[in-house]
């Protein structure tokens, strides 16, 4: 007798609420409002550096109120490097580089968590060094 063929289950696209509750987890956030502050400064901030295709598959792999977010951002001719982005967040939100940069990486973890790791590789490419870190992966080099 041969086995029936198992059907895997894709994953169930994740909603805005279901991410929001996974920052607010992973990020230690006291409510989900402050988790969809962090949201909102990281992903408007991340609108303004990722241009081209990779702009467009991410927006695609967002809840529907993330992209919108994320896409309301202008992206500017040249993105700037990780450690701008994160005193940038820090000057627009009021807070510290410090705190800056936890929230950046625990959106964008959880963001590129819930997309291609493909995808994820491909958006680290396309931005200046230290992305990778904020998205939770090493940043790797090549060798001279």
């Amino acid at each position: 007798m041969i086995p029936e063929p198992r059907t895997i289950a894709a994953p169930k696209a994740m909603t805005f609420d279901r991410l929001l509750e996974k920052i607010r987890y992973e990020g230690a956030y006291p409510t989900r409002e402050r988790a969809e502050e962090a949201l909102r400064a990281v992903l408007g901030g991340l609108g303004a550096q990722l241009t081209g295709e990779e702009r467009v598959a991410f927006a695609a792999a967002l809840p529907r109120e993330a992209a919108g977010v994320f896409a309301a951002q202008v992206p500017g001719i040249h993105p700037s490097p990780a450690a701008r982005f994160v005193d940038d967040l820090a000057v627009r939100t009021g807070g510290t580089p410090a705190t800056a940069r936890w929230d950046a990486g625990t959106v964008l973890a959880a963001v590129g968590a819930l997309m291609d790791p493909a995808l994820v590789t491909r958006i680290i490419e396309a931005l200046p060094t230290g992305y990778a870190l904020l998205f939770g992966r090493a940043q790797l080099t090549t060798a001279a």
